[in-house]
């Protein structure tokens, strides 16, 4: 489970980029009860998310020219330049480098050899998000990968996660553990895209989970203020009741329920 003593390695941050951030704010409040705070004129548009006057997400406009509208995962690092040798020597890709965020922090952003977007946060003044792992908020991250196998080797190699094969559905699933994490410090996973996905034209990429009360309420009211159904709401055991949507923009996310000790 995620929890905020953000071992390096371990999601840290996460933010939206939108074509109009309006838009996604009005979606996001409405669906989460989130509220939204600007950042303040000298941020570019950039401003969070909050509930109960606690930072669960952020928001800015696009920026980098070609890219699509989508959630961004950020991993704590100690060292973000460090971190950047390592994505350059797995065979990553920089889409950014490392700068300075005011005092608040250090941020870089990648990419790794299977498509999939992520980025760092090496905190100074902003430790990372306020609450994870709670109604409303952060709770999973998931690769979701055209190469699983070369995903795993290159995230090893990066962050030195450990990680935990599980059968899933007649396939692999890789939990991921921060390094020297126990069992209950698993933050996320990493799966095979199916031969369907790929021929739709899914490419990799890391899908976030916000922990809902109830993920068909939650599909509901996202399918009427614009969202498209990605995969409904399903249950699997040991792991809770789960869906999959894009936003009105195309922005992947899930909504779970998590399984309590023993289901």
């Amino acid at each position: 489970m995620l929890n905020t003593a953000f071992r390096p390695g371990s999601p840290d941050w996460l933010d939206l980029s939108s074509p109009d951030t309006r838009a996604s704010v009005d979606f996001y409040t409405a669906l989460f009860g989130w509220t939204f705070a600007s950042a303040g004129p000298e941020a570019g548009g950039y401003g969070f998310f909050r509930l109960d006057g606690r930072t669960v997400a952020a928001l800015g406009p696009l920026t980098e020219e070609g890219a699509l509208p989508g959630w961004t995962l950020y991993f704590a690092t100690l060292d973000a330049d460090r971190t950047t040798e390592l994505v350059e020597q797995a065979g990553g890709t920089v889409r950014f480098p490392p700068f300075d965020v005011f005092t608040a922090g250090r941020m870089a952003g990648y990419t790794d050899p299977s498509g999939a977007d992520f980025a760092v946060w090496q905190p100074h003044d902003t430790r990372g998000l306020d609450v994870v792992d709670e109604n409303g908020s952060l709770c999973w991250a998931e690769c979701h990968s055209v190469d699983a196998e070369r995903a795993k080797s290159f995230y090893r190699t990066v962050f030195g996660w450990q990680e935990q094969d599980v059968p899933f559905e007649g396939s692999l699933y890789t939990v991921l553990t921060p390094a020297g994490g126990g069992t209950d410090d698993a933050h996320g996973g990493i799966t095979q895209l199916t031969p369907e996905r790929t021929a739709a034209g899914t490419g990799s990429h890391w899908l976030p989970y916000f922990e809902v009360p109830n993920p068909d309420a939650s599909l509901a009211i996202a399918s009427t203020l614009g969202a498209t159904v990605r995969t409904p709401a399903t249950d699997v055991h040991g792991v809770g009741r789960l869906a999959q949507l894009t936003d009105p923009h195309g922005a992947a996310f899930a909504v779970i329920t998590s399984a309590g000790p023993g289901e």
